[in-house]
Formats: structure tokens, sequence, C-alpha cells
């Protein structure tokens, strides 16, 4: 069986009919943060109040590019990205929700500093792919969707599918020379 993707076929968080509350965001060691994620049904009321609600915690939460269900306390394969306006990315797909994402091409590794809402004090090396095809299914109609991206949007999206199969970017570091105390500016 075949599957027709598309990329995100004009998908905003418009489409979800439901309004997003701002849920606090739970930080490591949390257990939630380290489990892998169950699948989930796209189309479940539960889930796209989850995809509103990440939207909504997103948005209030200063340089936050993408937050995934575990950091809000929940153990599930769905995550949010916006990368509009950063200033490292190069192809964008403006705001969106992912369920049952994955990785199905990865290409063009590249180190770099990421950071995590869920690691408040730390940032730290990572390499990934700057050129990445996904696959996953959008929330409320469970449409599937492939993205090609590239730059900082592929490196958001590996971080947040990442966090739905229990992984932090710590995990992903080269080692402990690789790790950095958050930089605060005044």
């Amino acid at each position: 069986m075949t599957t027709e993707y598309a990329g995100l076929a004009g998908w905003t968080p418009a489409a979800l009919p439901v309004p997003g509350e701002v849920r606090p965001v739970v930080s490591a060691p949390d257990p939630v943060l380290s489990r892998p994620g169950p699948e989930v049904d796209p189309t479940s009321d539960e889930v796209v109040r989850l995809a509103a609600d990440l939207i909504a915690t997103m948005r209030v939460s200063p340089g936050c590019v993408g937050l995934a269900a575990p950091q809000v306390g929940v153990s599930a394969q769905v995550f949010a990205v916006d990368v509009t306006g950063h200033p490292k990315a190069l192809t964008v797909h403006g705001t969106f929700v992912l369920c049952n994402a994955r990785v199905v091409e990865a290409t063009r590794w590249k180190s770099g500093r990421e950071g995590c809402m869920s690691v408040p004090d730390l940032t730290g090396d990572v390499k990934r792919a700057s050129r990445l095809v996904v696959e996953g299914l959008l929330p409320g109609t469970g449409a599937p969707v492939r993205l090609v991206t590239d730059g900082f949007e592929a490196r958001a999206l590996q971080h947040e599918i990442d966090h739905c199969l229990g992984l932090l970017f710590l995990d992903r570091v080269a080692g402990a020379h690789a790790i950095y105390q958050r930089k605060v500016y005044q």
C-alpha cells in the first residue's frame, strides 16, 4: 500500500478546533523525558488539545522554536515546531505540529550548539543532519505529510523527534567537553 504524502498542504494552527492552554514545562531529570512516547491517534480529541497546548506554550516561551509532548509531561509522539524569524533558519514551514514523526532521510551532518527548555542551564554541541526528510501525521485530520527541510529547521525537527523517543540533546553530545553552561544575557 502506498501513502500519498503532501507537504503541510496549507495546514495552520487555525485548523485545530480548540484554543491552546499554556502548560508548565518539565525539566530533567523528570522521568517522562527519558521514556519513549507511544504513537498516538492524531484525530483523537486528546491529541488535538495537546497540539493546541504545545503551540500555546511554545508561543509564550521566549526563543522557543520547538516543544514536544514529553516536555509538558505527556508521554506521546507529538511535537510543535516554528523557526520563523530565527536568524539561522534557511527553510521555514511556519508553525506546525506533527504526530508519530520519523526521519526517512538524513544527510549533510554538521555539529551545532543546542539548548532546551527542559535543560535550562546547559547547552551542547550536537551533530545533526542539515538536510532532512521527515514523515508524520497532522493533528486533527491525520493527513500524512512529508517535509523536506534543511539547516536550522532540520536541527529543530531532529531535536523534537528525539524528545518523543525519550532522548535529550545531552544524550547526543560528543562528550563532557561539548557541554557548556548556558550564558545569561542581561
